[in-house]
């Protein structure tokens, strides 16, 4: 998944319905607000809540305007 698709606007965080952030290697969606990690896999984020991850503690979230 690349920063200019057209998906990437329409996508949400699936507990709080909020915006997600694509990491700068486009392997995963971030929720800064819950600090959730969603994978992406050949292409298709997985967002199911069960498949957010907590990101750690000491990293810092992602801003949402990246």
């Amino acid at each position: 998944m690349s920063p200019d698709d057209p998906l990437l606007a329409l996508l949400v965080c699936p507990l709080d319905k909020g915006p997600l952030t694509l990491l700068p290697d486009g392997d995963a969606l971030v929720n800064p607000r819950l600090r959730l990690r969603y994978p992406i896999i050949d292409g298709i984020p997985q967002l199911l809540p069960s498949s957010g991850a907590r990101l750690p503690a000491a990293a810092p979230a992602p801003s949402e305007g990246a």
